[in-house]
């Protein structure tokens, strides 16, 4: 499935972009996010635990960061996790895409996801929502990081 998802973030884009590229501090700022650490280069891996309908997952798996292009205000990342007591699982393309709007930044997040076992028996419109859920969350959570 495939869905897009827009917020406007009162930060300038430079410093949007800053914190963004940092992938370990932009994991604190992801709802259920456990632990995120740097394996090398462009590649983390980490724990998410997150409930979608009745089901409790407890995610393992990386993210690679595919893409940063600075000028054009846009990153490209690849996730793939695993929840081994369920037998599923998620991939993920994702591309990110800033730009000046106000005294903001508008954030666009395309995401091209493949919900594997279990988990992808809920369907489109329940994974949908949980994730513009998060995307609020989010939102809040860099708000607070970056005024700090």
């Amino acid at each position: 499935m495939t869905f897009a998802q827009d917020c406007v973030i009162p930060i300038a884009c430079e410093r949007l972009w800053d914190f963004l590229m940092d992938v370990p501090a932009v994991g604190r700022c992801v709802p259920g996010i456990e632990s995120i650490e740097t394996v090398d280069d462009g590649a983390y891996k980490g724990g998410l635990k997150v409930q979608v309908g009745p089901i409790r997952l407890a995610l393992q798996g990386t993210i690679t960061v595919e893409e940063q292009d600075r000028s054009a205000w846009r990153a490209r990342m690849r996730a793939e996790a695993n929840d081994r007591r369920l037998g599923g699982g998620i991939r993920a393309r994702m591309s990110v895409t800033l730009a000046p709007v106000g005294e903001g930044t508008r954030l666009h997040i395309e995401t091209d996801l493949a919900v594997l076992g279990k988990i992808g028996e809920f369907g489109q419109p329940v994974i949908k929502k949980k994730a513009d859920t998060l995307l609020q969350e989010f939102v809040r959570n860099i708000g607070s990081a970056l005024a700090a």
